[in-house]
């Protein structure tokens, strides 16, 4: 049996070497793709920020808790045990987990064992009763993964793991920083709310005192009308506000996790919410690399292209397979477990197809081409985390600048405001003056409270963008 096998074999090999390098011939090598050179520093940085250096394995860290607003801590804490979206980014992750166990199931033995009866005619000539077969017994089959195919399909199933691991840590930082957006902005609207209603009160008291002057004969009916219209516009205002309110307050709850209907937030005034911001120290461009976790996911996305353009290459291999079976076979199941009745067997199986219609080079050029895909999204999202941060670092800066000039116009607008209404008490200018200083009083306080608001939101937004806390 081996002189007829051997011979046979040597027969086959130079043409099995053959298809191996006509397959080879046509692979080719992908090399790393490397992120776009990080800068120096920060354009924005003008000396007034702190230079760090965090470590790529350290905490997001409670960054909220800066804030110093317990109301935020504990939302926070709601959105992160409830969020849909955090618990749809857990879900992923685990769904990668298993795709890569699957993986690594590929490349161990596989054990099965399994019994069976038949009864039948075995069609022998002048044999017409039928017989029984009894038979039980194990199999292993093992697929000697000779080209890496298995196991490069195993490591491209383990990046995938870790991207969906940083994407999860991508949601719930999203999730937090959206939290305290809304919070703010929340709580902005609050405060312009009071101050919106703060006037209309104002501008009641101001009619009231204009009818009654009116009665008496006093002033002309176009000062009552132009103060009605005054206290109407107002109120229209204040109403505006009191929508958007709503709207933010159920975006929350949906943040949260939670019904819009079921959810509800107390008003505050301004004096409650609003302290001092944390400077956010945004350390060197370097840093934010191995901070930001969809930079971190994107990487191990594209490498993961990578490792499956290897197995598609690796189709253009033979398949070596092992198996070996044993059991036993009767007709009797008395006879069935005896020493007499036992079979067995031992194969190998090599496997190279010859001709396949172009599925192999179009396996290639696809994995190929989801290997550009990846690269270009890496690329894409490394300059997009160095975007979002010259972002928020150019608005804090212009936003300090804007919130001293506006403190400077709110205080004069204050004081013409004072002395319209003296003047007008004695009678030196109108009604109608009076009126357009306590309207621009008005628009400047409102301004001033939005400018406050926005150095909230891109302070949030400057920590979101460097991936987090800072310890």
């Amino acid at each position: 049996m081996m002189k007829t096998t051997r011979p046979l074999l040597t027969r086959l090999a130079p043409l099995v070497a053959a298809l191996v390098l006509a397959g080879c011939a046509g692979l080719q090598t992908v090399e790393p793709v490397a992120a776009p050179a990080a800068p120096a520093a920060f354009k924005e940085l003008d000396g007034r920020w702190t230079q760090t250096q965090p470590a790529e394995a350290q905490a997001r860290g409670e960054w909220w808790k800066t804030f110093g607003d317990p109301v935020l801590d504990e939302l926070v804490v709601r959105a992160d045990r409830n969020s849909t979206s955090v618990q749809l980014a857990a879900a992923r992750l685990n769904q990668a987990r298993a795709l890569l166990r699957a993986a690594d199931a590929d490349r161990l033995p596989q054990v099965a064992v399994g019994a069976g009866a038949s009864r039948g005619n075995n069609a022998t000539p002048g044999v017409t009763n039928p017989s029984t077969l009894l038979s039980a017994g194990a199999s292993v089959a093992w697929e000697a993964d000779v080209f890496g195919r298995l196991a490069k399909a195993s490591q491209a199933a383990a990046l995938d793991a870790q991207a969906s691991e940083a994407l999860l840590q991508s949601t719930r930082l999203l999730v937090q920083s959206d939290v305290a957006r809304s919070y703010f902005a929340l709580r902005a609207l609050d405060s312009e709310r009071a101050l919106v209603r703060q006037t209309v009160e104002a501008y009641r008291d101001t009619l009231r005192l204009t009818e009654s002057r009116y009665k008496a004969g006093d002033v002309a009916e176009l000062d009552l009308a132009r103060v009605q219209a005054e206290v109407a516009s107002t109120e229209s205002q204040a109403l505006a506000l009191d929508r958007q309110r709503a709207e933010v307050e159920h975006a929350l709850a949906v943040l949260l996790g939670e019904l819009p209907s079921q959810f509800g937030l107390k008003a505050v005034g301004d004096a409650e919410w609003g302290g001092a911001l944390p400077i956010v120290p945004p350390g060197v461009p370097s840093t934010v690399l191995t901070r930001r976790p969809d930079v971190a996911a994107a990487q191990s996305s594209m490498l993961a292209a990578q490792k499956r353009v290897g197995v598609a290459q690796a189709a253009w291999f033979p398949d070596l397979s092992l198996t070996a079976s044993g059991g036993f076979a009767s007709s009797e199941l008395g006879d069935l477990f005896k020493w007499s009745a036992r079979s067995w067997g031992i194969g190998a199986l090599l496997s190279l197809p010859v001709f396949d219609g172009g599925r192999r080079e179009a396996g290639v050029k696809g994995a190929n081409a989801q290997w550009d895909a990846a690269a270009a999204g890496y690329r894409e999202q490394v300059l997009v985390a160095f975007r979002d941060v010259e972002d928020q670092l150019s608005a804090l800066r212009l936003l300090a600048d804007q919130a001293g000039a506006q403190k400077q116009a709110v205080d004069a607008a204050s004081r013409a405001t004072v002395l319209s209404t003296s003047r007008y008490r004695n009678g030196y200018v109108s009604q109608l003056e009076l009126l357009d200083a306590r309207r621009s009083e008005l628009a400047n306080r409102r301004q001033a409270l939005q400018v406050r608001a926005a150095q909230y939101q891109a302070t949030v937004g400057l920590i979101r963008a460097l991936g987090g806390g800072w310890g």
